[in-house]
C-alpha cells in the first residue's frame, strides 16, 4: 500500500519520533521517514533535499515547540523556497498545544494543510493521507 515516498518528521521528543515511526512502520505506507530534531535540521534536511543529497519529503509532520528554531521559524524559512518544491509537499502540524492562538496562526502559512494534536492514531492518520494523496500515486492532491 505504498502511497508516499518520504516523511519528514520534525520533533525534539524522541518519544514522538518512536511512536510516530513504528505507526508509519506498521502501516506500510511510505518508502522512508527522515527525522530531525529542530527546526534548524530540517531546514538543513530541506536544503539538502533540494540539491539531491536528500529525499524530498511528500509530507511534513512538524511540532512547533523545540530548541535552537522552533516550528514557525522553520516556517518562514521553509516559505523561501521555489514555489515548485513548496507546492509538492503537506505540511501537517503536530503539536501539543491546545492554544487557539497557535492554530490561528498556523493557517497564515500557507504552507500549512492541518494543525493536529500528538499523538496520531491508526485513523487520523489514515485519515490524512486520504485528504492528501491518492493511493497508489505520490502526487499530493490538492
Amino acid at each position: 500500500m505504498k502511497i508516499i515516498n518520504c516523511v519528514l518528521l520534525v520533533d525534539d521528543d524522541e518519544d514522538c519520533h518512536f511512536f510516530h515511526q513504528r505507526l508509519l512502520n506498521k502501516m506500510d505506507c511510505m518508502q522512508e521517514i527522515a527525522v530531525t530534531r529542530n527546526g534548524q535540521e530540517a531546514i538543513n534536511y530541506m536544503h539538502g533535499a533540494v540539491a539531491g543529497n536528500n529525499t524530498l519529503p511528500d509530507i511534513i509532520f512538524l511540532d512547533i515547540n523545540m530548541p535552537v528554531m522552533n516550528g514557525w521559524d522553520f516556517l518562514d524559512e521553509f516559505e523561501k523556497l521555489d514555489e515548485s518544491i513548496k507546492n509538492k509537499i503537506i505540511i501537517i502540524i503536530l503539536t501539543t498545544s491546545i492554544h487557539p492562538a497557535d492554530k490561528d496562526k498556523s493557517l497564515e502559512y500557507k504552507s500549512v494543510s492541518e494543525f493536529q494534536l500528538k499523538y496520531l492514531s491508526k485513523e487520523a492518520l489514515e485519515s490524512i493521507l486520504s485528504r492528501h494523496f491518492k493511493e497508489n500515486t505520490e502526487l499530493p492532491v490538492h
